[in-house]
């Protein structure tokens, strides 16, 4: 069968569709077929930037001008728009990042929507305080937007982690640059011809390229007031030494090895599936929140591992597109060749023993494009570098524990704290738990993504800031002014 051409993409500056300032491109590959170019996206550099950014600056009055309200109506609208194309950007992503149409791909595409929804009601939410300074004063507060916002997201779940920056920024009164990630630019671009539609020229604008060509010129520019970066913990270390260069206010959500305790009374299948769900193979690990670090008593140890490794040899890796796969492909080879060098370490390691998985095939179906299947080490050490790096591939490590001080000291043992999930039946003991974690997000007994409105972020190197909530609204897009008034002149 033909391979159809690669479609030619064009990056989205000042309500125009335009190509790079020096018609540079750059190639986009699926990752279920090695090598296979599915689109041509404009490579952008400081040029394209400066568009970009005075292309917001001069939306921003206007924008920051309309009653919040109407731009909270201008987000339902969006949200609506996306509900009508979700299966078209639900295609887009399992093409572009790997992530199977069914499990991963269709729910981000359809979650994009509840937030448009969410953040779109949250208008008139954007208030202040009086404050109380006796009968001779009269003293309030109001809520501003910061200016013109930089918003650089990944391409794990690209139009989601979008969705969660943009929505609460353009209800606030801020315009937007954003920077998709060069493995994963097309579903940012097809949302950005939905959002054409229903906002004003300038207002939203995306620029495609590399992180060192576009990334670093977006955070260096003077034009930006408010940086919210979602990615490694190395690239925002990078980008709040800029930003403290200017003092402009940052969101970041880094990395994570997230911990998760499982005590003896929880074990049994509805676990299991809860532990894979924690783990996002459903996504191939590749997730910030990843419970990648499996702390099992003791007592049930083997034995869980043996019902664990049942259900994952029944999870189905294949064609992103086949809604009868669970799984699909690593989003690149430079991925791909970092997740297998982990895998041969973690295979190296004494003591350390193989429950499922392992080094990808060679040959057959899966050997065509960046497939590993689920893969699980048992008995490893928490000093081991599989344990405490954060892998970003479908590669649990499990850890027996023989008493909660000691699960809870090892799971604080990292200089992440993202998140973190708690297996017990016993209530007292998981919440004492929970609370003694280090981590800015922690489920007991559920492996779920975040819901609408849960404040989201991380504590120690795993992020500043909270998003995904009205609280990250707040705090994150708008700056509060105080005006005091004497009166008695």
């Amino acid at each position: 069968m033909a391979v159809a051409a690669p479609a030619r993409e064009k990056m989205f500056i000042g309500g125009e569709w335009v190509e790079s300032a020096d018609g540079r491109t750059f190639d986009v590959e699926t990752p279920a077929k090695r090598g296979q170019v599915i689109a041509q996206v404009p490579r952008g550099g400081v040029a394209d930037v400066d568009r970009a950014v005075k292309a917001a600056q001069a939306a921003f009055p206007a924008w920051r001008a309309m009653p919040p309200r109407e731009r909270g109506r201008l987000l339902l609208r969006i949200a609506d728009a996306v509900d009508a194309e979700t299966e078209e950007l639900a295609k887009l992503l399992a093409r572009e990042t790997g992530n199977a149409i069914r499990t991963q791909s269709r729910p981000e595409a359809q979650r994009v929507s509840d937030l448009f929804r969410y953040f779109g009601g949250l208008g008139g939410e954007l208030k202040g305080e009086t404050i109380p300074l006796g009968e001779d004063w009269f003293s309030y507060t109001r809520r501003e937007p910061l200016g013109v916002v930089a918003a650089i997201v990944p391409w794990n779940v690209p139009i989601l982690i979008a969705a969660w920056k943009l929505a609460p920024a353009l209800v606030a009164g801020n315009t937007v640059v954003l920077k998709p990630s060069a493995n994963a630019p097309l579903a940012t671009l097809a949302f950005a011809r939905i959002a054409q539609r229903h906002l004003p020229k300038g207002v939203l604008n995306v620029i495609t390229g590399t992180g060192d060509e576009v990334g670093t010129p977006l955070a260096e520019h003077p034009g930006i007031a408010k940086i919210s970066f979602t990615g490694n913990t190395e690239t925002g270390k990078a980008i709040l030494r800029l930003a403290a260069d200017r003092i402009i206010p940052v969101t970041l959500e880094l990395g994570g090895k997230s911990p998760q305790i499982l005590f003896a009374d929880a074990d049994g299948d509805k676990t299991a599936d809860g532990v894979i769900d924690a783990m996002r193979f459903a996504r191939q690990g590749q997730s910030c929140t990843a419970g990648s670090r499996l702390f099992v008593h003791s007592s049930v140890f083997d034995s869980f591992m043996d019902r664990l490794a049942t259900k994952l040899r029944k999870l189905k890796v294949g064609d992103p597109l086949d809604e009868t796969n669970d799984m699909g492909a690593i989003v690149s080879k430079q991925q791909f060749e970092r997740v297998v060098s982990f895998i041969d370490e973690g295979a190296r390691q004494p003591g350390a023993r193989t429950v499922t998985g392992g080094h990808p095939p060679s040959d057959g179906p899966l050997a065509s494009g960046y497939y590993v299947e689920p893969t699980v080490f048992a008995n490893v050490r928490n000093d081991w570098r599989i344990a405490k790096e954060e892998i970003f591939g479908p590669v649990l490590v499990a850890i027996p524990f023989s008493d909660a001080a000691d699960a809870i000291r090892m799971a604080n043992d990292t200089h992440y704290g993202l998140a973190a999930y708690v297996w017990s039946r016993d209530i007292s003991r998981a919440l004492r738990t929970a609370h003694a974690i280090d981590a800015g997000w922690i489920q007991v007994n559920g492996g779920g993504g975040q819901l609408v409105g849960q404040p989201y972020g991380g504590y120690k190197q795993s992020g500043l800031g909270r998003e995904n909530s009205l609280e990250g609204m707040l705090e994150g897009f708008t700056q509060r002014k105080s005006v005091t008034i004497n009166l008695n002149f």
